[in-house]
C-alpha cells in the first residue's frame, strides 16, 4: 500500500512541478504558508500534514481527500489510476468551456460501454 508522501510525489511529479512550485502553487491558490520543507517531509515520510493541508492537496490535485489515505489501494485498477493521473494533468488553465468540453467526452466515452 502506497503511504500518503508516496502519493504526494506521484501527484506532484505527474504535474511536472518541483516541490518548490507545489508550494508557492499551494500558497498562492489558498492563502496557505505551507513551506517547501513541509511538503519535502511530507513525502519523505518524515511528517504528517495538519488534516486543512490534506484538503488543499486533494482540492488542488482534484482527487478525492481518501486518495491520501490509500482507501481501496488493493482493489485499484490500472485504469482507475490513469484516472487520477489524467486528472492531475488539467491544469488550472482550463477554461470552462473547456472542461465542459472534457466532460462530455468522457460521457460519451461512458454511453459507450454498451
Amino acid at each position: 500500500m502506497n503511504n500518503f508522501g508516496s502519493l504526494l510525489r506521484e501527484l506532484r511529479l505527474n504535474r511536472d512541478l518541483t516541490i518548490e512550485q507545489l508550494a508557492d502553487s499551494l500558497n498562492a491558490k489558498y492563502g496557505s504558508k505551507i513551506s517547501k520543507s513541509s511538503i519535502s517531509r511530507w513525502e519523505n515520510g518524515e511528517a504528517d500534514p495538519k488534516l486543512e493541508f490534506v484538503r488543499l492537496l486533494a482540492d488542488f490535485f482534484k482527487v478525492p481527500g481518501q486518495y491520501f489515505l490509500g482507501e481501496g489501494e488493493s482493489e485499484r485498477t490500472g485504469e482507475r489510476k490513469d484516472i487520477v493521473t489524467i486528472a492531475a494533468h488539467i491544469d488550472d488553465d482550463v477554461t470552462e468551456e473547456e472542461m465542459k468540453d472534457i466532460k462530455k467526452y468522457i460521457e460519451f466515452i461512458k454511453s459507450q460501454r454498451g
